[in-house]
């Protein structure tokens, strides 16, 4: 799979084959779904298949303070896009210049001079171009002026139940992980890097694996049972934290792991995180030792749940 980064980027050997444009936040079932009518159509008519996504998000650029908490970042995003039988990930930079495209110059300049695109799938509820002024009728028209075909993906339902981002940011605060799963056609997870800590956590004899998110909001808060991948052929289980640390500083947020029967130095490794089970609320402790006693329930209640 291919990644290009803006359309200056683009040649001719990216272009005239089948498109799909969104955010792809999860990728969820219905977003599965809709690759696999975008391959199927491909495959068919013997076209790449591509998908254009957009980093910032639209929510992110124009109202930073309100947009919804990913449920991945774009390195994720990919990782699970390269599973999924993608030729190509367009990755437009939305800023000023791309949110003052009209609607008319956002087909001529990016999906006709652009992609050459001879496919599009797209939600019947997809707006875009200045002022959203361009909707999933005004695309139809435009394919018939420029010779290309504009199909809707319709919605997913699993179990008659809608499958979007939201619902699964909704289960996921709410710690049900199971509803979330299901979704999602998989455990919900997220990636980072290990950094160096401040090592309190060793003072009281529960070292931790510290991944700095690089976000402000995170879709699960609070401490889990996890499975951590990215350490050996087999995941390893531990305990985990997600937040502010208020009992400690509180001031940016942090993925903590206690992983279970295991000491190494992974400083710099990538992991995968996946979340098992919520246990409670993130909490502030009024001393370090009420934080201990607190970290050693929460470990017992993680093991018991990987031991049922």
């Amino acid at each position: 799979m291919k990644l290009i980064r803006g359309l200056h980027n683009l040649h001719r050997g990216h272009r005239g084959g089948a498109v799909t444009i969104g955010n792809f936040d999860g990728l969820h079932r219905g977003h599965q779904a809709v690759l696999r009518q975008l391959h199927s159509y491909a495959q068919l008519h013997q076209l790449t298949t591509t998908v254009m996504t957009f980093e910032p998000t639209a929510q992110e650029y124009f109202t930073p303070e309100t947009a919804p908490a990913r449920l991945q970042r774009l390195r994720d995003k990919l990782t699970v896009l390269r599973t999924q039988e993608v030729d190509q990930v367009l990755c437009l930079r939305f800023d000023r210049h791309l949110a003052e495209l009209s609607a008319g110059d956002f087909v001529q300049r990016i999906l006709v001079d652009g992609l050459d695109v001879r496919y599009l799938v797209i939600g019947d509820d997809f707006r875009f171009g200045r002022e959203r002024k361009g909707d999933f009728a005004f695309l139809q028209a435009e394919g018939e002026r420029h010779g290309f075909d504009v199909v809707s993906t319709g919605t997913f339902l699993e179990d008659d139940d809608r499958v979007s981002s939201t619902r699964i940011r909704q289960a996921l605060a709410e710690g049900d992980l199971p509803t979330a799963t299901r979704l999602l056609g998989r455990p919900y997870s997220i990636g980072g890097r290990v950094a160096a800590g401040q090592q309190r956590g060793r003072t009281i004899g529960f070292p931790t694996a510290n991944i700095h998110l690089h976000r402000v909001m995170t879709p699960v808060n609070g401490v889990f049972a996890v499975r951590v991948h990215g350490l050996g052929p087999e995941p390893v289980q531990g305990v985990a934290n997600i937040g502010t640390r208020p009992t400690v500083d509180g001031s940016y947020r942090v993925l903590e792991v206690h992983l279970f029967d295991f000491s190494a130095d992974i400083y710099g490794r990538y992991l995968e995180v996946e979340f098992c089970d919520r246990l409670r609320d993130e909490m502030k402790f009024e001393s370090f030792e009420a934080l201990k006693r607190q970290i050693e329930s929460d470990a017992a209640q993680a093991r018991r749940f990987f031991s049922e």
